[in-house]
This record gives C-alpha cells, structure tokens and sequence, in this order.
C-alpha cells in the first residue's frame, strides 16, 4: 500500500486506500496500541488488501496521532492533557484515560468527514476496536468488526503490557523499540502513548460496558483463545449488552487474529459482511 497523508486542524494524519467497489461501504481499519498503517500487514500477508479483495469492497487505513508517519503529539510523556472543549480536536500532553472515547467521539467523526465516508464498516483491533465500539455507540454506524476489544481492564492485560514495557527498555538490536522503530516515524511517542496510560493506576477502572448498551448495529467479535492481552470474558460482555453482536473465539491464536489466523478470520468477516446490506 502507498500511504499519504490528510490534514486535520493542523495535523497531519497517514492514510492508505485499498480499491474496491464504490456501491457498498468501505472497509475503515483502526489499528491497536502500537500499531500503524505499515504494521497491518503481518508474515508477509497483507491481510487488509485479502479482505477488501474477498469481500469485494474499498478500504481506509489510518495511522492515528503519534503513530506510523502520522505527526506526533506534543509533550506525551508530560502532564495529564486537560479535558479539552468539545471542538478541541488535539489536545497536547500524556493521554487521559479517556483518552479512547476521544478518539472515537471527536476525532473518528472529523476524519470521516474529512475522507468522505459517510458510510463506513469500522474494523478494529485491541485499542482499535474499543474506538469503533465507542464510536458505534455514539454515532450512527452501518457495522462493527472488533478482534480483540477491550471493553474493561483485566490483571492479565495490565501484566502483558508491563512485560511490553520491559522489552521496550531492552537496547539490544532484537529489542521491541529497535522493532517497532521500522514502522513509527516517533517510535518513543507511538510506544508512551499507550503504555503510560495502560499502566496508570486510574486506567484499572476502565470500562466501557456502560456505552456498549447504546450500539444498534450489527457487530461482529473476534478473539485469540490464546490472547495474552485479555480473555473471552471480554467478548461475553459485549454479547450481554448488545445482543445482536456474533462472537467467534479463535483456536491457535494470540492477540493479533489478521497475523495468528488471517484465513479464518477473512472467512468469519465475509460471510458477516454478507448479511450487512451497506
């Protein structure tokens, strides 16, 4: 994929389009943590590309603030942003523990706007796909696909990602800030912007459940029975609160569906996507 860059207030954001038909919605892919536009592509397999090409739609991929080629944000590891008016777009400073439903509720909207989807199937991986459900909770959505969401804190994610911290601060070459350096233009912005938050100690209270109640359409959860970044309760929760969501738990599969299982992940989102009418 060829990325290039949209402007928002200032910021420049990386997107990378993938052709497809322009009579049903696009496919718009929020990635995880750490993740970016380059990084979606896993063991030589362009899984982004595969889905658009199986289930014969468009897709947009974004690099969020701080990541990928996207600029980064000012004084991330500094103090606590202040909760920002409802039209700041970019607030400076390390993330709140809000900092998702910003995302999802105030930038998401200006970013399809900006792309021209009025209509959109979201697609999201861990932090990616806590943004579309918060997204699809607050604004009105054609369908949701979420590996791995993250609707509440659980002890193991909080001991997986300080284990992620450690391998940060390896400075050997195989270390995990050598690794993800290939793919972030900031890679220290990319990497604090996640892990401080995840291990502040107001984040243990996080919880989405509440606004998960308000999605209307059709979701689709995905998530690796061997994810070390959180459990099935994760999807049993979303089932209680919006019913109308299908779950499918994932043998021989990690925290990363599109890289552990990218065949049978294709095949659960197409036959999904084949009852959306978008």
């Amino acid at each position: 994929m060829d990325s290039t860059h949209i402007t928002l207030d200032g910021v420049r954001l990386e997107v990378a389009h993938i052709a497809g038909a322009a009579d049903r919605a696009p496919l718009l892919f929020l990635h995880e943590g750490l993740g970016s536009v380059a990084l979606w592509p896993q063991r030589g397999r362009d899984w982004p590309a595969e889905l658009c090409a199986a289930t014969g739609r468009a897709g947009v991929l974004v690099s969020r603030r701080g990541y990928g080629q996207s600029d980064p944000i000012p004084g991330v590891r500094g103090p606590h942003q202040s909760t920002p008016p409802a039209s700041a777009l970019w607030p400076h400073g390390r993330h709140t523990p809000r900092y998702m439903h910003h995302e999802a509720e105030v930038v998401l909207p200006r970013l399809r706007a900006a792309l021209g989807l009025q209509q959109a199937v979201l697609v999201g991986h861990s932090d990616g796909a806590t943004i579309a459900l918060l997204h699809a909770a607050s604004h009105p959505s054609d369908a949701v696909v979420v590996m791995a969401p993250h609707l509440f804190v659980e002890p193991m994610t909080l001991a997986a990602i300080e284990q992620a911290r450690q391998a940060y601060l390896d400075t050997g070459p195989q270390g995990l800030r050598q690794k993800l350096a290939r793919f972030h233009a900031d890679v220290d912005c990319a990497f604090w912007q996640w892990n401080d938050i995840w291990l502040d100690p107001a984040f243990a209270r996080y919880d989405i459940t509440h606004e998960c109640r308000r999605i209307t359409c059709p979701v689709l959860a995905l998530q690796g029975v061997q994810d070390a970044y959180g459990t099935l309760a994760q999807l049993k929760r979303l089932q209680q609160v919006a019913p109308q969501t299908r779950a499918l738990a994932l043998e021989a599969c990690g925290h990363s569906p599109h890289r552990d299982q990218p065949d049978a992940l294709t095949t659960a989102v197409r036959d999904f996507l084949q009852t959306v009418t978008v």
